[in-house]
């Protein structure tokens, strides 16, 4: 991996594509399911390899488990009260784990028992974001204090580590396939590669000083992709050569807001303003738009079900999860 400096990514070529023609495919919809619990508000989902959906409950400080086959919901409470639980991951191991924004803390569900073990974290992360695993680590993001850190569950030890850029709210995380970890920085224009043996991290800055990196997915090719919120654009960073390729979102004022990389190979993200998600085919270089039918929605996140070809949606506006059945969409 190459080490370039900020000043050789000011001489990058940013390649701006013509914006893709809106198209609806006729065979995707997306099913959505209502969360019963009044006044809830689903952050962000996760789906584990029995094909059950997790996700976080902020407002009523839940963890819920969606059931797709019956839609049965079942609700957990978190031990520590109006924790605000925020992001959250299915480990490996079938652990569900999830960040307690307000209360400081990272949980630990077991599925088989329900029971929830909670680890406090130090004050300099004291609003965990979003989680992940990596290398037997939970590894999270804390928007609030520019920090990023790791927590091994087996000692409980947590190490802190600082953005070199200040205030730069490291958002969104990622797991690339050679083992780096991804953040993307929505209070600058720069994606962080980290080491997880050292914790350290090289920015990548972005051509447009006006970027604004939320949420990041990496395709199998190694690629970067990221959705710039604060200017309408889905991009993609390509590590090995710097390079970085933007394409306009189909809407105005978009908000691009949660992304993945689908089971059809396709780029997935949502557009939090219109209730539209889009799926843009990297070959192609087309834009698919499908609406969602709840407004206004606002998903924040987004989880694939590799395993069955399903996408899953958090919709915290209107308190539903959403499912989009890709299996028979168009692949790559």
């Amino acid at each position: 991996m190459p080490n370039p400096s900020a000043a050789a990514f000011a001489a990058l070529s940013l390649l701006f594509a013509a914006v893709p023609a809106r198209h609806t495919p006729p065979d995707l919809r997306v099913v959505e399911y209502a969360i019963p619990r009044a006044g809830n508000f689903p952050h962000d989902p996760a789906v584990g390899p029995d094909g059950i959906v997790w996700y976080t409950d902020q407002h009523n400080s839940y963890i819920g488990r969606l059931d797709p086959t019956t839609g049965r919901i079942t609700d957990y409470p978190t031990p520590t009260p109006r924790s605000g639980p925020h992001g959250i991951i299915v480990a490996p191991g079938g652990a569900v784990w999830y960040t307690a924004q307000r209360a400081g803390r990272l949980g630990r569900l077991d599925p088989a028992t329900g029971r929830i073990t909670e680890f406090p974290l130090p004050a300099a992360v004291r609003n965990p974001h979003t989680p992940l695993f990596n290398g037997g680590k939970i590894w999270f993001t804390d928007a609030d204090n520019s920090a990023y850190g790791r927590l091994d569950p087996a000692t409980g030890r947590v190490d802190v580590f600082r953005t070199p850029t200040p205030n730069a709210v490291p958002y969104g995380i990622t797991n690339a396939s050679n083992g780096a970890i991804w953040i993307a920085m929505l209070g600058t224009n720069k994606l962080g590669r980290v080491d997880p043996t050292s914790g350290t991290m090289q920015e990548y800055p972005l051509p447009d000083p006006g970027a604004r990196p939320r949420r990041l997915a990496v395709d199998r090719y190694g690629t970067i992709w990221y959705t710039d919120f604060a200017r309408g654009y889905l991009g993609a960073l390509d590590p090995a050569s710097g390079r970085v390729q933007e394409w306009k979102s189909p809407s105005d004022k978009a908000g691009p807001y949660g992304i993945a990389v689908g089971p059809d190979g396709r780029i997935w993200y949502d557009e939090a303003a219109t209730n539209l998600m889009v799926a843009f085919d990297p070959v192609r270089e087309r834009m698919d738009t499908l609406r969602i039918p709840s407004a206004p929605c606002i998903v924040r996140n987004i989880a694939v079900d590799f395993r069955r070809g399903r996408i899953w949606l958090a919709e915290s506006g209107v308190g539903r999860l959403g499912l989009i059945d890709a299996a028979a969409s168009p692949a790559r």
